[in-house]
């Protein structure tokens, strides 16, 4: 929900590159899905891009745009917090998947059964769904990927939580005024802070082997 095509081009270059920087920067493989969420993000403000220049509509680009604003993040997010988490964060990132797969399952049968069209509102693009229990998808929505990141038991990826809920707000709140939207700003900001959290993650000790003493 950038407030043109020209700044969503912009900013999905720059979040997908932060997203390259990320990747690059790995060092456990459990983190992967965590530092590639940059990418996913600089590819969801390219895709809007694609929305502003047919004028919005249903097309084939305000699908994908829906489907990975719903479904996907709400299912990316959840299992990258598990998958880096350490133990017992990581048991405890258990509950966030669930919520978040059965949450996405939801929402994934809501775009394949209802028209998704897209509307240029001012300067912001509104996405028309009308999904079912719309209250009840948003809850499992924020618990499964804000949730799971205030809970994470990490540092950096609480403040990312923190960073995401409050952009979450801003964004509807301007969203509603038909001011300006700030979502591409929101993930730019959340992508430097994975690249935080990924360059000062240690690299995983591979463990001692044992030795044994013979008498």
């Amino acid at each position: 929900m950038c407030w043109s095509a020209t700044a969503d081009l912009v900013a999905g270059a720059a979040i997908t590159s932060v997203g390259v920087a990320c990747v690059i920067r790995t060092r456990r493989a459990g983190d992967l899905p965590l530092a590639a969420l940059p990418l996913l993000l600089g590819a969801h403000q390219l895709v809007e891009a694609q929305v502003w220049h047919t004028d919005g509509g249903t097309g084939a680009a305000t699908m994908a745009w829906a489907v990975i604003a719903l479904p996907v993040l709400a299912v990316w997010v959840p299992v990258g917090v598990w998958c880096a988490a350490a133990r017992p964060a990581g048991r405890r990132g258990v509950v966030f998947v669930a919520v978040g797969a059965l949450t996405a399952a939801f929402l994934a049968h809501g775009l394949a059964t209802r028209p998704v069209r897209a509307e240029i509102r001012g300067h912001t693009m509104a996405y028309v769904i009308g999904l079912p229990r719309a209250e009840l998808l948003v809850a499992g929505y924020l618990i499964a990927t804000v949730g799971a990141l205030l809970l994470s038991g990490d540092r950096w990826l609480t403040a990312l939580g923190i960073l995401a809920g409050a952009g979450a707000l801003v964004c509807w709140l301007l969203w509603r005024l038909e001011f300006v939207s700030t979502w591409c700003a929101s993930a730019a900001v959340c992508a430097v802070v994975l690249y935080g959290w990924v360059s000062r993650r240690p690299a995983r000790r591979p463990a001692l082997p044992a030795i044994s003493h013979r008498p």
